[in-house]
């Protein structure tokens, strides 16, 4: 189920690129499949393949049965993109923008440079985007299917009990887990550059009103060097990416209109829009920003280090987190972060859990969580919780989120089952 699960997810992300993937000589244009008005090629499988070894050395692109499963996942695919075009699903062009756009940074993350990504698929970017629309298009298509199909799915206490009896002994055994805690402090700059940060960008903003040329000076003075040699084009973007109080101010103006210094985690902005649409916009933006100092952060330890102390004598570490932890998620909570596999704790500070003895609390350690907002953290490992079979009383979570996966996984797979009796598909000999 888990494995279906994972070919499915990754379809959707990955297979992009799957044709640039291929090696010379190899066929290009044999026909493996027919379903409804689509057809799938040998590279359409070989590609992905590849694109899969690319990503995991695990596996083995030249696996027959590896070939023939994600075939079937191929297909599968295409009778859900044949239904969603016949069921008139909307995919609109705002969410196709958006979706590149993130397939886009991905791509520069990866290549560190848009001459970079022209260098290895020989082709331009605007050639790139006009190649993946339509693909982009279909995969909207069937991830919108499914999530009409599955993405409302719940399921009772009564289901994950039956699960549970019908299911206990094939139930992957709960890993070792530890019940951890943290206490969140950002590190705050002083009034005084913040103050200082924020005239600069004023200024600015009042030389542009008088001059003009937004591009000119997003060159000269933004600090978002992606976007800086761009006049601060942050190309189209789908409501619901930015940061709010950044999404509030753009979608407020008008094309053409100036912000005034809008403040976020990354610093201040002065933000132009240049087109609007009801669910996109097209603008652009100066960053400034607000520089921390050493006393800044050497400040931040220091008191996280003194609440540590404190923690450690009264054992009141959940109390101490109500009161002064940054954490907005956990802070209610008392800090619990929850109970975690040490697969699942994050790598940077993994080592330090697990060194931690039960009811230990770490000192001050560096949670740069949101980029261009540093913070620090202290944990608080409660308990070790050793592997052990699954119980509804321990253990019910786990066993719910396993139930739930088990209960959409059937409607899919009964839904495709369905749809390969409606539309007519062929796998060619």
């Amino acid at each position: 189920m888990k494995k279906t699960l994972l070919l499915i997810c990754f379809l959707f992300i990955s297979s992009q690129f799957a044709h640039s993937q291929l090696t010379r000589g190899e066929t290009m244009d044999k026909v493996l499949a027919v379903v409804g008005n689509e057809v799938i090629l040998l590279s359409d499988v070989r590609g992905q393949l590849l694109m899969m070894a690319q990503q995991d050395p695990r596996v083995n692109p030249n696996d027959p049965q590896l070939f023939q499963e994600l075939l079937d996942a191929l297909i599968n695919e295409k009778l859900l993109i044949t239904k969603a075009i016949e069921d008139s699903i909307v995919v609109t062009d705002e969410q196709i923008e958006a979706r590149w756009q993130a397939f886009l940074q991905t791509l520069l993350q990866q290549f560190g440079s848009e001459e970079r990504v022209e260098q290895v698929y020989k082709k331009s970017i605007n050639r790139i985007k006009f190649e993946l629309r339509d693909d982009i298009r279909n995969k909207l298509l069937s991830a919108n299917l499914v999530q009409q199909l599955i993405g409302n799915v719940s399921i009772t206490p009564k289901e994950v009990e039956e699960f549970y009896k019908s299911y206990r002994d094939s139930i992957p055994k709960v890993p070792e887990t530890y019940e951890i805690y943290h206490l969140v402090k950002n590190v705050d700059v002083r009034l005084d550059e913040k103050k200082r940060t924020f005239e600069l960008a004023r200024n600015v903003r009042d030389s542009i009103l008088r001059v003009g040329d937004f591009e000119g000076f997003a060159a000269r003075y933004s600090q978002d060097f992606a976007t800086s040699s761009k006049g601060g084009d942050l190309g189209w973007v789908a409501r619901g990416k930015f940061f709010p109080e950044f999404e509030n101010a753009a979608f407020s103006l008008e094309p053409g209109d100036i912000s005034r210094p809008v403040e976020t985690p990354f610093g201040f902005h002065l933000i132009q829009v240049v087109e609007k649409k009801k669910d996109a916009i097209h603008a652009r933006h100066i960053l400034f920003k607000i520089s921390q100092s050493t006393e800044d952060y050497e400040r931040t330890r220091a008191f996280l280090d003194s609440l540590r102390l404190v923690a450690i004598e009264n054992n009141n570490f959940p109390e101490l987190a109500r009161l002064h932890s940054d954490d907005k998620e956990t802070r209610g909570f008392g800090g619990l972060i929850g109970r975690l596999p040490i697969k699942e704790i994050p790598s940077n500070f993994r080592e330090q859990i697990t060194k931690l003895k039960d009811g230990g609390i770490s000192e001050p350690l560096s949670y740069n969580v949101v980029q261009n907002k540093p913070a620090f953290h202290i944990i608080y490992k409660k308990a070790t919780i050793p592997e052990h079979f699954a119980t509804i009383e321990q253990d019910y979570d786990y066993i719910n989120s396993i139930a739930l996966d088990h209960k959409k996984m059937k409607i899919y797979n009964d839904y495709i089952q369905k749809l390969r009796k409606e539309i007519y598909w062929e796998i060619k000999k």
